[in-house]
C-alpha cells in the first residue's frame, strides 16, 4: 500500500495539529520538522496554502491522491456546496464511520478492521475501507469478532456521539442515518481552499 507509514509526529508538526492522533511532539517542538523548521519563512504563497489544506485532509482521512481527486469530482457533480459535499462523502466512507462509531480508536485501526473482514454492512461482510455508505445502512461487528480485545477496549472508551449515527451497544451495531451537515463535522478543514486548488 502506498500509504504514509512514517512518524506520525512529523505530520502533526508540519500542520500544527494532531492529524494522526495525539502527539507530545506538538508541545515539545511547536515548529515544522526539518533542518529549516525553526527558520521557515512565515509567508506562504496562495497555492502553498491551498495545497497544504488538501494534503491535511488526505492525511486526516487516509486517502490517496487518486481516490481523493475522484471523490472531489463526485462532490462537484452533486447539487449544493462542493466543499461541504466533499467532506460529507469522506465522512460516509466505511473506515471513517467505523472510527466515528468508536469500534476503532483511530481511522488507521478502523481501516485494518475493515480489511481483515471484521465489519459487516447490512449483514454482509465488506472489506473495502473506501466503501461509501448510504442513509439507512447498518454497520455491525462480525459475530466472531465481537470478543476481539481491540474492539472491546475501543468501545469501552467510546465518548463521542454524532448526530448522523446511531449506536446499539447490545448488538454492537450502528446505523448511518444520513449524511452529516458541514457544521456537524468537527474536523478543522478549510474545504473552500481545496475547491479553489482543484478549480485552477
Amino acid at each position: 500500500m502506498a500509504r504514509y507509514t512514517g512518524p506520525k509526529s512529523k505530520i502533526s508538526r508540519k500542520y500544527g495539529e494532531p492529524i494522526l492522533g495525539p502527539s507530545k511532539a506538538l508541545k515539545n517542538k511547536n515548529y515544522p520538522p526539518g533542518q529549516h523548521g525553526k527558520n521557515k519563512r512565515k509567508k506562504s504563497s496562495e497555492y502553498a496554502v491551498q495545497l497544504a489544506e488538501k494534503q491535511k485532509a488526505k492525511y486526516l482521512y487516509g486517502v490517496l491522491e487518486r481516490q481523493f481527486r475522484k471523490t472531489f469530482h463526485i462532490a462537484s457533480r452533486k447539487s449544493g456546496v462542493t466543499g461541504a459535499n466533499l467532506l460529507k462523502l469522506l465522512e460516509a466512507r466505511l473506515d471513517n464511520t467505523v472510527y466515528r462509531l468508536g469500534i476503532a480508536p483511530t481511522r488507521r485501526a478502523a481501516r485494518q478492521l475493515v480489511s481483515h473482514k471484521h465489519i459487516q454492512v447490512n449483514g454482509e461482510v465488506v472489506n473495502v475501507p473506501s466503501y461509501s455508505l448510504r442513509p439507512g445502512d447498518v454497520i455491525s461487528v462480525r459475530e466472531r469478532s465481537k470478543s476481539l480485545e481491540a474492539i472491546t477496549k475501543s468501545l469501552s472508551g467510546r465518548l463521542n456521539k454524532f448526530a448522523w449515527l446511531e449506536w446499539n451497544s447490545a448488538d454492537m451495531e450502528g446505523k448511518f442515518i444520513n449524511f452529516p451537515e458541514r457544521e456537524e463535522i468537527p474536523e478543522n478543514i478549510k474545504e473552500q481552499l481545496i475547491v479553489e486548488l482543484y478549480s485552477k
